[in-house]
């Protein structure tokens, strides 16, 4: 079975080919939609990149939050299937109610672009589940939106459900409440996040390990975690 994985393009999109890349590394079949689209070409999985959607006019991912593919998005995400928003990406999945909460402007009012350590806070999703519980990893981020809020009961909610799917560690480069990075849905195949998993999918081309500059591949994990969960569903 060879499991495809929707990348969907929106204007200022600057992240998809190199989800695609992600995708076809991990082992999967990367198909580019787009956000004017009603068809998602019987997808298995989605992706929702990072970028400048609508450059950023009135709030990150607000407008690409209703966009006309957004309507097929929420369909699928409704029916079980894997969606994975990243960065701008998640940015659209608050905004359009599918995952808790909401991202703002970074404490610091600057742009933050920094090889980001992270924890693994949920191995019981979609997107997570080839990772080991608390597993810390390191992929790249690169944001001027990324802190993460909620009202206070949401947050309750979220922590108290296992929502919180990634935590900052060494340093909340946004401001971030809780150091969250990452969160899901209820059943657990929504995940968005900010920093970047596809830039770390390589050797010669990820963040500096100690073994080796540039050799880390810590965020093929996710793509690898979708495509284990689309076989489990079809098994």
């Amino acid at each position: 079975m060879t499991v495809r994985v929707g990348v969907i393009t929106f204007p200022g999109s600057l992240d998809d080919g190199d989800a695609q890349r992600a995708i076809r590394i991990a082992g999967a079949e990367p198909i580019a939609l787009w956000h004017g689209s009603h068809d998602l070409a019987g997808v298995d999985a989605l992706v929702l990149p990072g970028g400048f959607s609508y450059g950023d006019y009135l709030r990150s991912g607000a407008i690409a939050a209703l966009s006309p593919i957004m309507a097929e998005v929420k369909d699928a995400a409704a029916s079980g299937m894997p969606v994975l928003g990243i960065c701008n990406g998640f940015q659209m999945l608050v905004e359009a109610h599918l995952l808790p909460g909401g991202l703002i402007r970074n404490a610091n009012q600057q742009f933050v672009r920094r090889d980001q350590k992270l924890r693994v806070e949920n191995t019981d999703t979609a997107w997570t589940n080839a990772f080991e519980a608390e597993q810390e990893i390191v992929i790249p981020l690169k944001n001027g939106e990324g802190g993460y809020i909620a009202d206070a009961e949401t947050l309750r909610r979220i922590e108290g459900e296992g929502q919180v799917a990634f935590r900052y560690l060494g340093v909340n480069p946004n401001g971030s409440l809780n150091d969250i990075a990452g969160v899901t849905n209820e059943h657990g195949n929504v995940v968005g996040l900010m920093p970047h998993p596809e830039h770390a999918v390589e050797p010669g081309f990820g963040p500096d390990t100690a073994a080796a500059m540039r050799s880390g591949i810590d965020g093929l994990g996710f793509f690898v975690s979708a495509i284990a969960a689309v076989a489990a569903v079809a098994a």
